[in-house]
């Protein structure tokens, strides 16, 4: 039996982690520029290429590809950059796979929560409305609604704040005394890193025998206030939890939830920030 063509656009952190979940795949990862870990990426075809350039991702998508994975990052954290990033990104894949005679089964986009403007501690799912206000939640909308409406068949998949290995802001923040205020109360959401490849590792293959779902929300089982979190971290740290709290009044407020997920039968390696964090803090502690 064939084995299926995987193509990874975007191939950073995600998308490798992603690749050795992939087993019994032929994978190609297409990145802008070549530093990568060759050593970690032996069964990888690696390509350099700006997926924004026709003609660049023309030459690449003639190999013909049975399920395609967007992970893209903005080289510059502002609109420009995000619309460079997802919005032009994705018109240009697009455009190439209407000219391709071999289409993908399954094209996968990572999004994100951040397509939510809720601010009330409401709880919100996939079918919750989606009215963002930042740049970064209406180009990535945007770049979703382009995919929805390209006939494909597809999956969006909106990840809350992801955390890990190499995504340890919050615990860099505790270290130095950045704590948040317990009023009002700030509902925070977030995926371990490992968790975010299960999910995608989890639907690519479940799409192999059964019908899934065009969106998910990926976010771990309990949302949580934010200043809880830290204090717990300030507890494991063996850190003062009372410092001064930095308010944060912009920032949203809502709670994700995963139950569509976990109607796919995902099994979370990370079912909360504990889980997580414990294990991230563990692993520091060691280096």
């Amino acid at each position: 039996m064939l084995q299926e063509k995987v193509l990874l656009l975007g191939y950073g952190d995600i998308a490798r982690r992603l690749a050795r979940l992939l087993v019994g795949y032929q994978i190609t990862g297409v990145r802008r520029t070549s530093p990568y870990i060759p050593t970690l990426d032996t069964e990888v075809a690696i390509r350099f290429a700006d997926c924004r350039k026709l003609e660049q991702m023309q030459a690449i998508m003639s190999e013909g590809f049975d399920i395609i994975v967007m992970t893209f990052t903005p080289t510059v954290r502002n609109d420009v950059g995000y619309r460079e990033a997802y919005v032009d990104t994705m018109c240009t894949v697009l455009d190439v796979l209407k000219q391709q005679p071999y289409r993908p089964r399954l094209v996968v986009f990572v999004s994100s929560s951040s397509v939510y403007a809720q601010m009330d501690a409401s709880w919100v799912d996939e079918d919750s409305v989606t009215a963002p206000t930042h740049y970064s939640g209406l180009r990535l909308l945007e770049a979703e609604q382009r995919l929805q409406n390209s006939g494909l068949d597809y999956c969006c998949v909106r990840f809350s704040g992801i955390y890990g290995p190499g995504r340890e802001r919050l615990i860099q923040q505790v270290i130095v005394g950045d704590h948040s205020p317990a009023e009002p109360i700030i509902y925070s959401n977030r995926i371990h890193v490992d968790d975010c490849v299960g999910v995608l590792a989890h639907l690519i293959q479940q799409h192999k025998t059964q019908a899934i779902d065009s969106l998910y929300l990926a976010t771990d089982c309990l949302p949580v206030p934010i200043h809880e979190v830290k204090q717990w971290l300030a507890r494991q740290l063996t850190l003062p939890d009372n410092a001064n709290p930095t308010s944060r009044s912009s920032r949203g407020s809502k709670r994700c939830s995963n139950k569509r997920l976990l109607g796919t039968d995902y099994q979370f390696l990370y079912p909360s920030y504990r889980e997580g964090y414990t294990e991230l803090l563990k692993r520091r502690k060691n280096l």
